[in-house]
């Protein structure tokens, strides 16, 4: 596990156990099974929706791209405020955040996912 990661580990641990699982070559870090945020390259990434996504424009965040196919993807991940590394109470407060967006889509998945499993047991 590198540096940042355990860094944010302990940032959060306040909150509640924060794990990470190597995923294309960076972290998810995973809150009670959910993911609320990727780290890419030393970089934090927190999950975003249209709930909270107001709150990272105002601050001129930008989400995550990657190149696919000769254009840009972007995820609904995008990367946290400076405030995050300095203020621990901060820290919690937008990984919160970022979480009840996971939490949010999860749930809005979960539907979909019962209907998928029906149609595949008829």
């Amino acid at each position: 596990m590198n540096d940042f990661i355990v860094f944010l580990q302990e940032l959060l641990e306040k909150w509640g156990p924060v794990t990470a699982r190597r995923m294309f070559g960076g972290h998810g870090l995973y809150r009670d099974g959910l993911m609320f945020a990727i780290v890419m390259n030393q970089q934090l990434y927190l999950k975003v929706d249209d709930h909270n996504r107001p709150d990272f424009e105002a601050l001129g965040r930008t989400p995550f791209t990657y190149p696919m196919k000769g254009k840009d993807v972007a995820l609904s991940y995008w990367s946290a405020p400076d405030v995050v590394f300095d203020e621990p109470a901060e820290a919690v407060r937008w990984a919160r955040s970022a979480w009840d967006a996971a939490v949010r889509g999860h749930l809005a998945k979960a539907p979909a996912r019962e209907r998928a499993k029906a149609r595949l047991k008829s």
